[in-house]
């Protein structure tokens, strides 16, 4: 048989919890008469069916038909006020809770008109806070008749609105500054975040008290994770890949001819890049269509150009044997006899 309860409070902080159901299993029986204690961090909200019957706000309460109308409803006429009538009770804590965290797993891609590629990836992270706004909505829509729901539960669902929201900002902030800029903008972006998260926060209960950018900055993504993202061309592409041999090799400790194969890239990027700023640069590819001398020495990117093929079926001709080309650290380059051969086999 069923317990009655005549006293109903959960006496606990809820440093973690939002929501805790009372009792945690089953169905409570509770007495017209009976007294309900609600603390002054918390809300009560009774539940019959699947219905909501009353919020309590904080103090000590009275169960009574004239302060839960549907009471009389539930325990009918045939029945005296001392009867039990089955019910749950769930504790919703009112507390603000702060310091939670949010980041960008991914990057998200913003323009950068004027500078660099035209596009960036940013990363950031910081902190946000939220709280209850109403009890009754929340446990109805999200917490159900689970007996304990803690701020864990709801964080990944929050961080996924809130992310939503940031990448929405930074694009709508990128269209009208550069990434140097937008970083500096942090607050103001912040703002923007919180105002266009209310609606969605507010859809289920909640209110979102804060929303902090810790650190705002560029990714530090390689050439190839940004060609695989479909960011680059094959021209900037090269170029990227010339600076990122030219960084690994001036973080070889051993030198020799990892430096000097370094020393060689940096001295292409930089012929590269300053020919593209005079407006010389004619890029890979561009030379077979037009007629230009093709190079002594190529890497595959620059010979799929010539080929007009992608530079998987380069690599994949190297792996099978039928093109020839040597293999220099992890790079391959392939020269113009080998190529040609291949050409007219």
């Amino acid at each position: 048989m069923a317990r009655i309860f005549d006293v109903i409070e959960y006496a606990n902080e809820m440093s973690d919890e939002i929501v805790h159901r009372f009792p945690e299993e089953g169905i409570g029986d509770y007495r017209v008469g009976s007294q309900v204690i609600v603390r002054e961090s918390q809300w009560a909200v009774f539940y019959r069916d699947g219905n909501a019957l009353d919020v309590f706000k904080p103090g000590r309460h009275t169960i009574a038909t004239a302060n839960i109308p549907m009471l009389i409803d539930l325990i009918g006429k045939a029945f005296n006020d001392r009867t039990p009538f089955p019910a749950e009770v769930y504790f919703v804590s009112k507390k603000e809770f702060a310091n939670k965290k949010w980041g960008t797993p991914q990057p998200i891609i913003v323009r950068n008109p004027g500078m660099g590629l035209g596009v960036a990836l940013l990363q950031g992270f910081g902190t946000y806070s939220f709280q209850v706004k109403d009890p009754q909505q929340f446990v109805t829509q999200i917490v159900g008749v689970q007996h304990t729901y803690r701020t864990s539960d709801i964080e990944e669902r929050l961080r996924t609105m809130l992310l939503s929201k940031l990448q929405d900002v930074l694009g709508e902030t990128g269209a009208k500054n550069s990434v140097p800029e937008m970083i500096g903008l942090t607050e103001e972006i912040g703002a923007a975040v919180r105002a266009k998260s209310k609606e969605d926060f507010e859809a289920i209960g909640l209110t979102l008290k804060t929303f902090y950018i810790g650190n705002l900055k560029p990714s530090e993504k390689s050439a190839q994770e940004l060609r695989d993202m479909g960011m680059l061309d094959m021209a900037t592409y090269t170029q990227l890949q010339a600076a990122d041999a030219m960084r690994d090799a001036a973080q070889n400790e051993g030198g020799g001819a990892g430096l000097t194969a370094g020393i060689g890239a940096g001295m292409g990027i930089g012929n590269i890049m300053g020919q593209a700023l005079q407006g010389g640069y004619q890029t890979p590819g561009a030379g077979a269509a037009g007629g230009a001398k093709m190079p002594d020495i190529m890497t595959p990117a620059e010979a799929a150009q010539f080929m007009k093929v992608t530079e998987d079926d380069i690599l994949e001709a190297i792996k099978d044997g039928s093109l020839k080309a040597k293999k220099v650290g992890k790079a391959y380059r392939i020269s113009k006899d080998n190529l040609e051969a291949f050409m007219n086999s």
